[in-house]
């Protein structure tokens, strides 16, 4: 169920439950590219312009200005000018918290997932040391 004063929130500024719904499809969206969590985690380290960002990550600038563009979209990072320069920081009011918890969560429920992979070869692995 949706959350009651947020959904009267929205329907107060005219948006029904689905388009709500459309909104959470597009913020937990944002989680499911390899290269986003990739700029994230490196953001997780403090400011960095496009540039940086590409010699990290790897990509081209288009689709790393893309994954910027929606990171933004979304509240996960913030942008500031400083001369020719565009910085990215995460969002440290918001996201980085929101990112610790998930982190946290995943460390207690999801590390299964990771033991399962690859038909168990990281558990074997494990074993052997």
């Amino acid at each position: 169920m949706m959350n009651k004063i947020m959904l009267k929130e929205c329907c107060e500024d005219g948006f029904n439950e689905k388009e709500l719904y459309g909104a959470y499809k597009i913020f937990f969206g944002t989680l499911v590219s390899e290269s986003r969590i990739k700029i994230i985690n490196l953001l997780k380290r403090g400011r960095k312009n496009v540039g940086e960002i590409i010699a990290v990550v790897g990509g081209d600038q288009t689709a790393v200005s893309h994954d910027l563009a929606r990171l933004k979209q979304c509240g996960f990072v913030n942008v500031e000018t400083d001369g020719k320069y565009r910085y990215y920081a995460l969002n440290d009011k918001t996201i980085k918290p929101l990112l610790e918890m998930i982190e946290r969560h995943m460390s207690k429920y999801c590390i299964h997932i990771l033991r399962g992979m690859n038909g168990g070869e990281n558990e074997k692995s494990k074993n052997q040391f």
